[in-house]
């Protein structure tokens, strides 16, 4: 009889830690639980397809943003893959974009961002390769509207010292910057496209997160 008591003791105890925990994990992932940082700078580019893209091109969207070029061949390539798994999960989606900004406008014209999107199976109507401005106004956006850090070292290869990020910036509809926290409670900001320094990448918890703001 002690023994069947001890079972029901073990029962009851797991029951409650169950109730307990759940509507933990579940208000974890809840969209009011994403950070929301300041309001994204304004900027204006020319697509592959040479139309005009603003803000306002991205309004009432939830969009991911990278910078890249076209040239790049180390994180680039890579990057584009994870990116071209966002818009396969989210394929047909009109409330959903990406934003990839060239770092080398004065290289990187529509036409050779229409051949790379050729090139490289970008079909999402909302995907829009940016080119048109300055790099030093490419920085300044990159650096201090998405924390995407960005710019020329002093290094002279092929590519004159030109670094950025490998990490992509999720803005909500109304143009908010937003992320999670991290595992130690510290805002994230972007999100890690390729696994580096052994740690993984956190696509997983970017998709989460685009569809928690999609349903906002």
């Amino acid at each position: 009889m002690k023994k069947k008591y001890s079972y029901i003791g073990i029962a009851f105890i797991i029951l409650l830690f169950g109730i307990y925990t759940v509507p933990k994990v579940v208000s974890r992932f809840e969209s009011n639980d994403l950070l929301k940082f300041g309001k994204i700078p304004e900027f204006e580019f020319t697509d592959q397809e040479g139309k005009l893209i603003t803000n306002k091109t991205y309004e009432d969207k939830v969009y991911v943003v990278e910078f890249f070029f076209t040239t790049c061949p180390t994180i680039c390539p890579l990057m584009n893959k994870k990116m071209l798994t966002l818009q396969d999960e989210f394929f047909g989606n009109p409330e959903f974009g990406i934003a990839s900004i060239s770092i080398t406008p004065d290289i990187d014209t529509p036409t050779v961002l229409k051949q790379y999107a050729k090139e490289n199976g970008i079909t999402h109507k909302n995907w829009h390769l940016l080119t048109g401005k300055s790099d030093e106004v490419v920085y300044e956006l990159a650096n201090n509207g998405f924390k995407l850090p960005t710019g020329k070292g002093v290094a002279k290869d092929e590519h004159n010292g030109l670094y950025h990020s490998g990490n992509f910036a999720l803005i909500d509809k109304n143009g908010y910057m937003r992320s999670r926290k991290d595992e130690f409670g510290n805002p994230m900001f972007v999100y890690r496209a390729l696994d580096e320094y052994e740690m993984e990448d956190q696509m997983k918890e970017l998709k989460e997160d685009i569809k928690l703001l999609l349903n906002e």
